[in-house]
């Protein structure tokens, strides 16, 4: 886990660094919603499974508006495209492991380890206060705790998701603090 000293003092920010933060957290909490919501419609092929993909989907499209006034056009779809693969791995993942097929289980979590890779490396790349290695490992992480929620979801261990989804959603609180950090800093917000 990254030192709480990368973060920035909420009770010192200013207004406009409030929002920024208030919208990282939003759309950081959005997808690890969005994403445990997926896996439960899909797990027990519930209707709403079309709705709440097309929901999830938005997610990468909502970062990339929000970046574009910052970074400008090629870098937020940059962002939107590997963070969109990020999530249709991810359903791959889900769907290999819901269909008991261990061959694509393991090609799909190569696939989706690979992406964060590529995450970390490219917002390394546009923010000088963001390191990659440090994107990687919360990115591995991340990957870690959603894929050990959706296994227990798929074996009936609900308790343990909910245990699970809980670290789930402070882990993304500090992405998006992490997140804000560099905003603020690159921006002079």
């Amino acid at each position: 886990m990254v030192s709480q000293s990368f973060y920035p003092n909420r009770a010192g920010m200013s207004r406009a660094q409030l929002e920024v933060s208030n919208t990282m957290r939003r759309l950081w909490m959005e997808h690890v919603l969005w994403t445990r919501f997926f896996i439960v419609s899909s797990a027990f092929n519930l209707p709403d499974l079309q709705f709440v993909t097309e929901r999830l989907l938005r997610n990468p499209h909502d970062f990339a508006n929000e970046l574009r006034s910052l970074y400008g056009q090629q870098i937020a779809m940059r962002f939107d495209n590997l963070f969109t693969s990020h999530l249709t791995i991810a359903a791959e993942l889900v769907n290999a492991a819901k269909e008991g097929d261990s061959t694509e289980v393991e090609k799909q979590r190569e696939l989706w380890y690979q992406n964060a890779r590529d995450i970390a490396k490219f917002l390394g790349s546009i923010n000088p206060f963001w390191s990659e290695r440090t994107w990687r490992e919360m990115l591995f992480e991340h990957l870690k705790m959603t894929e050990d929620e959706a296994v227990q979801i798929l074996t009936d261990k609900y308790q343990e998701s909910i245990k699970q989804y809980d670290s789930i959603q402070a882990q993304a609180l500090s992405m998006a603090d992490l997140m804000t950090y560099g905003l603020i800093r690159q921006f002079q917000i």
